[in-house]
């Protein structure tokens, strides 16, 4: 991921074969990765004024334990949290959950199962509904979007765009979330909900097809949405209202 933009994830775990393994898992998927083996080590990193987006936390530490840690984390408004542990009772889980952990993973685990729950968790954390338009016609660059009629228009006198359902509802989330990066896992489940798989890549080809479409039509929009390397994608640019 480009510097700046990178998602840092915190593995806490005191098993060096297992953070080592993970680390360099998460690290080939595009994550920048803070390796740390316990407790005070994460507070070392926390107290630099770091702040990973997600901590993979180990339940059975040496010293203070996992659920304490994740407590803490709760109670400070910390970074969400997965755990990781070899209790797979119901109250287990159960207590885990209640102390603030955000999803919970047994050991023995596969490290593709993991990556996805850690999405999933990522994508609940930012995943926060677009700001509120104060206007139902959104201006970018050259185009009005009108969100009303879900219709996209360019020049004066305006000119519809003909988009398809798919490529408007990507416009949508571009128009009402401006010069953010958006993982292209968020963009699926905003543009098709959670039925997408995880790992689908298909939305490279939809954002392909929405810039031709708006090249096609001589908008200079099509360059702002820009591709973030191992990230996603940005419309840099900044919306307002439309007149």
């Amino acid at each position: 991921m480009t510097d700046g933009i990178a998602t840092t994830i915190a593995i806490v775990e005191d098993d060096d074969d297992i953070r080592t393994q993970l680390a360099s898992y998460l690290e080939e998927e595009g994550y920048r990765v803070a390796s740390l083996d316990g407790g005070a080590g994460l507070d070392r990193l926390l107290a630099t004024g770091a702040r990973p987006n997600l901590v993979v936390l180990d339940w059975m530490l040496p010293g203070e334990d996992g659920l304490s840690i994740c407590r803490r984390l709760r109670e400070a408004g910390g970074p969400p949290v997965v755990m990781l542990t070899a209790k797979d009772e119901d109250i287990d889980r159960v207590l885990g959950l209640e102390m603030g952990a955000d999803d919970y993973v047994s050991k023995p685990f596969s490290s593709r199962v993991l990556l996805a729950r850690i999405r999933a968790v990522l994508r609940r954390a930012n995943g926060a509904a677009p700001v509120e338009a104060a206007s139902e016609r959104l201006a970018v660059a050259d185009l009005v979007v009108d969100l009303a009629g879900r219709a996209v228009s360019i020049g004066e006198p305006a000119r519809e765009i003909p988009l398809t359902s798919a490529e408007y509802d990507l416009l949508h989330c571009f128009v009402t979330r401006p010069q953010r990066v958006l993982s292209r896992d968020q963009l699926l489940d905003w543009t098709r909900g959670r039925t997408a798989d995880a790992f689908d890549r298909t939305i490279d080809v939809q954002v392909s097809r929405l810039r031709h479409k708006l090249d096609d039509a001589g908008s200079m929009t099509s360059a702002l949405i820009k591709t973030v390397r191992n990230a996603g994608y940005i419309l840099a640019a900044p919306v307002k209202a439309a007149p």
